[in-house]
């Protein structure tokens, strides 16, 4: 015997099936903290119920198993040992841990390259340009057919220039010298190169016993014609500009550097650059000065580089590619995929004993490659989720687990005062120093078990830090408030 079944059952069939499937996966979220067992309305016994919730609106907390959610769902437990109690941070089953494919990094120390990528464009070195000008008044006889952008060698003719002026004085000093008088001829001689004519001119005089008003204005180096303002028939006055030349034996490379990353950059150092033009060809050269101004539009710092340009084949417009080059340096480090940024604060989530984890607050520094560096907040050793803790980070957020501060300290309760922080001493070595922070190469710390490392310490006052600088050996005393590690005292180690 067949059954049909009505097209309003079939729907109440389907509505079934969608609640079915939805309390499914309440029960899947619900159970992130390690539960298999179905959920109830009571605590099981022994166990201690922290308050209820319905799992597909967890932000809504109610105090007792007969309330119904704002979903019109029944609530079910959250226990204490599943996050909220005494112990810090939340607990995961181990099973649900591999599910979420959860993936412990430890914290490490390694080698940091300190290298970084930006792009450029060529340009002409500003500092290799030649001004050609009349060096007296006269009228233009003849041009060499030049023009704006030609390629020229040093010493090649531009235009043919007439200078009465210099006529009557050549006259003169032939004249004086036939008199024979050596002081005459001396007098006359100099009075032609103040006219302005070159010792070439004079000597061609003094050889030939004829006048030579007619000079030929060449350039005094090899490069590209920038401007040039002279034509056949121009009156020229002393001084006045007939062309610009530009040097092509180096050119400047232009980068744009992020002022976040340009800290490490300094003039003379080695970089090298690709150019789009020349695929597979590396060039070497330097920075020869970084720019003082700061482009507002793209937040960048212009980096001048000097290239040598053998051939002129690198011509201004030209787009590079730019390494910047460094030695590699010991840092602490965490996978880059492992960090929270949240806007306002970094964090790492911390994989703690017994399937517990935590957020932790970090200070970074730099990035290279797939690792970034800690500059605070973490010790070597630690472990640290890089695989699904953004997960784990929103459900600590729901249950309300503070991240562990900067320096490892609970939070201070508000309106509770401060207690008498203990003082670790140690002894290190200034590596930079600002106004508010010293960064400090020290040994290690048994009393906190830190390792010897480099890291960034608070400066409250600075006084602390009068009359040392970068170098110097020093003992100092630091302690760990909330806001991080902060130097209190900090006296030179003599005998250095």
């Amino acid at each position: 015997m067949s059954l049909e079944i009505s097209p309003r059952a079939r729907l109440g069939l389907a509505a079934a099936a969608l609640a079915l499937v939805a309390g499914g996966a309440g029960y899947g979220i619900a159970h992130l903290g390690g539960s298999e067992t179905a959920p109830t309305q009571t605590a099981d016994a022994g166990r201690k119920a922290l308050y209820w919730y319905d799992p597909m609106v967890p932000q809504e907390h109610y105090n007792n198993p007969d309330t119904l959610s704002s979903m019109g769902m029944k609530t079910i437990p959250k226990y204490a040992d599943e996050g909220g109690g005494n112990a810090p941070g939340i607990r995961i089953d181990p099973a649900a841990s591999q599910t979420l494919g959860l993936r412990a990094v430890a914290v490490r120390r390694g080698q940091l390259n300190s290298s970084l990528t930006a792009t450029g464009t060529i340009d002409f070195n500003q500092r290799d340009v030649a001004i050609v000008q009349a060096r007296a008044g006269g009228f233009v006889q003849r041009v060499y057919a030049r023009a704006p952008g030609d390629i020229v060698g040093a010493g090649a003719p531009l235009a043919d220039l007439l200078v009465p002026e210099w006529g009557g004085a050549q006259a003169e000093f032939l004249a004086v010298r036939r008199t024979g008088s050596a002081a005459l001829i001396q007098a006359a001689r100099q009075r032609l190169i103040l006219l302005g004519m070159p010792s070439s001119t004079v000597a061609s005089v003094e050889r030939t016993g004829r006048p030579h008003n007619v000079i030929t204005i060449s350039t005094p180096t090899g490069g590209v014609i920038k401007t040039l303002d002279v034509r056949a028939g121009m009156t020229m006055t002393a001084g006045q500009t007939l062309a610009e030349v530009n040097g092509l034996g180096t050119v400047w490379l232009n980068a744009a550097v992020p002022e976040a990353i340009a800290g490490p950059l300094k003039p003379g150092q080695t970089v090298q650059a690709t150019l789009a033009a020349f695929p597979g060809e590396t060039l070497s050269g330097r920075v020869s000065a970084i720019l003082p101004t700061t482009q507002a539009d793209s937040r960048t710092l212009t980096v001048r580089i000097e290239l040598p340009n053998r051939g002129g084949r690198l011509r201004p417009g030209m787009f590079a590619t730019v390494s910047f080059g460094g030695s590699a340096q010991p840092a602490l480090l965490v996978p880059s995929e492992a960090l929270i940024r949240t806007g306002k604060r970094t964090l790492v989530m911390l994989a703690l004993d017994k399937g517990r984890y935590r957020p932790a607050e970090v200070q970074t520094g730099r990035e290279s490659g797939d690792d970034t560096e800690i500059l605070a907040g973490l010790s070597e050793g630690e472990k640290v989720i890089a695989s699904g803790q953004f997960l784990i980070d929103s459900e600590a957020s729901l249950s309300g687990v503070q991240a562990r501060p900067i320096g490892g300290g609970v939070p201070m309760a508000v309106g509770k005062p401060a207690a008498t922080a203990a003082l670790y001493e140690t002894v290190g070595k200034i590596e930079q120093l600002t106004a508010n922070s010293v960064t400090l190469s020290h040994e290690s710390v048994p009393a906190i078990g830190w390792p010897a490392m480099t890291m960034t310490f608070q400066l409250p006052d600075p006084n602390v830090a009068r009359g040392l600088k970068t170098g110097d050996r020093v003992r100092f005393g630091f302690d760990q408030p909330p806001a991080g590690p902060t130097v209190r005292r900090m006296a030179k180690v003599s005998g250095q």
